[in-house]
C-alpha cells in the first residue's frame, strides 16, 4: 500500500510524504505506483522550474519526502491540485492508497 501523509500548517501544505509500493502489479507493471509517480514528479518539476527555492525534496527506497518552503500562492496550487489528483486515484484504487 502506497502511504501519503499531508501535513498543513494553518491554511498551507508544509510537508507530503509518499512510501510503499501499491502493490498492484509487480514492480515495473503496477498502474497505481506509475500513476503516483506521475502526478508527484510532473508536480515536483514543474514547481521547481517556477522557482527552485519552493520546495526541497528527498528521494529514497521506500518514497519521497516534500518539503513545502513556499507559502505562495502558485506553490500552494499546484500542490494543492497534487492532493487533488491522488485522492481522486485514491477513489478508484483506495485497497491501494491510503492519504492522511
Amino acid at each position: 500500500m502506497i502511504k501519503i501523509k499531508v501535513e498543513k500548517e494553518g491554511i498551507n501544505y508544509k510537508k507530503i510524504s509518499i512510501l510503499g509500493h501499491a502493490m498492484y502489479d509487480d514492480m515495473g507493471k503496477d498502474i497505481v505506483c506509475s500513476a503516483v509517480s506521475s502526478i508527484v514528479i510532473t508536480t515536483v518539476n514543474g514547481i521547481l522550474s517556477l522557482s527552485n527555492d519552493s520546495l526541497k525534496y528527498m528521494i529514497g527506497k521506500k518514497g519521497m519526502t516534500i518539503d513545502v518552503i513556499s507559502k505562495d500562492r502558485t506553490t500552494q496550487i499546484l500542490i494543492r491540485n497534487m492532493i487533488n489528483l491522488l485522492k481522486e486515484l485514491k477513489s478508484k484504487y483506495g485497497e491501494f492508497i491510503e492519504i492522511k
